[in-house]
């Protein structure tokens, strides 16, 4: 069996752990919690410089010594952090420099947390210093499992625009460019009298008359990304020679909402992906959402096995209406990540704190206690979790894939587009959840990625691609994948140069059509295609230089022409989707698809129950989660390893609950 973190065997269970924050009787009253609730590992002294090193160079190891050790006699293992998630008072006021700013010149002040620049050479040696510390203190220690690098890097600053900022950006840009001059054809600097005479003239995409180079916002947020994860990289490296044993990690934050860090690139870095998730309360389809970010973390960490650093038992504190998880929904969201992937089940916290700006944030130990529902449906999870041991290690099986790219998000959203109505995330999501109702486990990959074992692929708005990525996705269909590409695709190359003789750019030849002009619908306008479905946001004038048109435009200015196409090619076929289709019109595209493909469900289920198979080297195991108030009949054979029961054809999982069932 895989031990994803040092010392756990089996699906880690347990959190992030604050003991600074209680007195010394609640600390020791929280390891017999946490015995009882099942919890095998913590992170921890994530936030806790400011308790470690109260005054600079005078340190207070006691009450993390004495927490360190009863953690061990309490057989439970720790991630433990560098401590370097927010800077002490007496950092920032020493050093205001160390501070980020805004791109109109705002210093971001401290009193909350991040309120550092990575960028800074003072932020980065003090952080060096801090963590080299904690790991000399620790090295020895049994209870160290993980080592948990600062947090959420680039949560609350994924961009700084700070002076220390600008002279990095050009360190990068020169290594990126080596001379002006292909900077300068990069970033189409004839345009505006933008032309630079040397690398020193440039800055980050600050406030402006107007708007900005585009592709010098692209590369700033390309540099950003890669000077946070560089911050990342100096700190592990600076730990790694002390307990060269010991696995390093970061907390991503593979979510549809998080969108400046490139997590693929990050994660060749990590020793395992770690991430954070939390559903949104006003989303009624959160967990279909918690689906799509799950296979997104999957699909960086490259299909191994990922830890689920955070999530919450209930409400948090940060969204405009904090609403608790209905009945059974903690279990359901935490079975689902292991479904699809985790081989952790982790929350912020384990102790809902008293103080502060999250007081109101879930813990596994509510301000109630452990007189509580709350309390008591942690521990049935923590003995859940437990019996899913035989899961650790396993992989998730999928014939669908949908292709994810970060800088495709990035510049497909930048301004003086045809249409502010065309967002990245938009049809990512609409294609994924068709995917999710039709029982169809997809696999979130890059243009770039290995394509060869999906009958499947799914291209939603690639606006940026290079040549590389496209003849890539091209060569799926080629050998005889179904592939099907969005609206807005193919546009431009990775310097967001427009791929000139006509669109959709980069597959024009692959999908068989061109088209010369676009028609972005107005606010509020729609148009019917003609099969009675409907559309909005966006049109184009579709030629069909080899394609067959699917569906076409009933009305609207595109009146009579294709709005959907399909072209054969090699052994395969590629579609194309002109339009924004609405979700009948999605759900019969997705249906058409996986009949040419043969793409099948894991297993015949009701509307509204999840399934997914995990395969390991002895069993393969198939995740069923019931997210409807209906009993639902299972076909499937073996053993329920949360119940023990016995399954066999019309097996039953009541609403709201969970089978994990290890196949015969």
């Amino acid at each position: 069996m895989i031990e994803s973190i040092h010392g756990v065997r089996g699906i880690g269970f347990g959190g992030d752990y604050n003991p600074e924050q209680w007195p010394d009787d609640v600390r020791l009253a929280d390891l017999d919690l946490m015995r009882e609730a099942g919890v095998t590992v913590v992170s921890l002294a994530i936030f806790a410089w400011a308790s470690i090193e109260p005054v600079e160079g005078r340190y207070d190891w006691g009450w993390l010594d004495d927490t360190m050790d009863r953690l061990h006699e309490a057989g439970i293992r720790v991630s433990l952090a560098t401590a370097t998630a927010s800077p002490p008072p007496w950092l920032t006021r020493k050093h205001p420099e160390i501070l980020p700013r805004t791109a109109d010149g705002t210093v971001l002040s401290p009193g909350a947390r991040q309120s550092y620049a990575v960028s800074s050479p003072t932020w980065r040696r003090y952080a060096v210093r801090m963590a080299v510390a904690v790991a000399e203190r620790y090295r020895d220690h049994p209870a160290l499992a993980l080592w948990h690098v600062d947090n959420e890097i680039g949560c609350h600053v994924p961009h700084d625009y700070s002076d220390s900022a600008a002279e990095a950006f050009r360190r990068w840009l020169r290594r990126r460019y080596r001379d002006i001059d292909a900077l300068n054809d990069a970033w189409g600097t004839a345009f505006w009298s933008q032309r630079y005479g040397d690398f020193e003239e440039v800055l980050p995409p600050r406030a402006a008359p107007s708007l900005s180079n585009p592709t010098q916002q692209l590369d700033f947020a390309r540099y950003s990304s890669d000077e946070l994860l560089s911050y990342y990289v100096e700190l592990r490296d600076a730990i790694r020679p002390i307990t060269p044993d010991v696995p390093i990690t970061t907390n991503f934050m593979c979510t549809t909402a998080t969108k400046w860090m490139d997590y693929r690139r990050w994660a060749a870095e990590v020793d395992v992906v770690a991430t954070d998730h939390y559903t949104i309360a006003a989303d009624a389809d959160r967990h279909v959402e918690l689906a799509l970010s799950a296979d997104l973390t999957r699909g960086v960490a490259g299909g191994r096995p990922w830890l689920l650093m955070e999530h919450s038992t209930g409400a948090v504190n940060w969204q405009p209406r904090n609403r608790a998880k209905g009945p059974g929904e903690m279990m359901r969201n935490s079975v689902s990540h292991v479904a699809r992937g985790a081989d952790a089940v982790m929350f912020f916290q384990w102790r809902a704190s008293r103080a502060g700006a999250e007081k109101f944030h879930s813990g596994l130990v509510p301000h109630a206690g452990t007189d509580s529902q709350l309390y008591r449906d942690v521990v049935d999870l923590g003995a859940a979790v437990g019996d899913l041991a035989p899961l650790a290690g396993s992989r998730v099986e999928a014939r669908a894939a949908l292709v994810w790219d970060y800088e495709a998000w990035w510049a497909v959203e930048l301004d003086a587009h045809p249409s502010e109505a065309v967002t990245y995330m938009d049809r990512m999501r609409a294609l994924h959840a068709a995917l999710w109702r039709r029982g169809v486990t997809t696999d979130v990959v890059g243009s770039t990625d290995d394509l060869d074992r999906y009958d499947l692929v799914v291209v939603p708005t690639l606006y940026l691609v290079s040549d590389t990525g496209a003849a890539n996705i091209a060569a799926a269909a080629e050998r005889g994948a179904t592939v099907a590409i969005t609206y807005f695709s193919g546009i431009v190359d990775e310097h967001d140069h427009v791929r000139l003789g006509g669109y959709p750019g980069a597959f024009r030849d692959l999908l068989g059509v061109r088209s010369d002009e676009f028609f972005p619908l107005l606010d509020g306008e729609v148009v019917t295609l003609d099969d009675g479905t409907r559309a909005d946001v966006w049109t184009e004038r579709v030629e069909l230089t080899g394609a067959e048109a699917v569906r076409t435009f009933a009305d609207g200015p595109m009146a009579g022409r294709p709005a959907v196409t399909r072209h054969a090619v090699g052994a395969g076929h590629a579609w194309y989707v002109a339009t924004r289709q609405d979700e009948a019109g999605t759900d019969a595209l997705v249906d058409a698809l996986l009949a040419e493909s043969g793409v099948t469900p894991v297993l015949d289920v009701p509307a509204g129950v999840e399934a997914v198979r995990r395969v390991g080297d002895e069993h393969s195991f198939v995740v069923v989660i019931n997210h409807t108030d209906e009993v639902a009949a299972i076909d499937l054979t073996g053993v329920d390893l949360l119940t023990g029961a016995r399954v066999e054809p019309g097996f039953k999982v009541e609403g709201g609950a969970c089978a994990v069932v290890q196949e015969a």
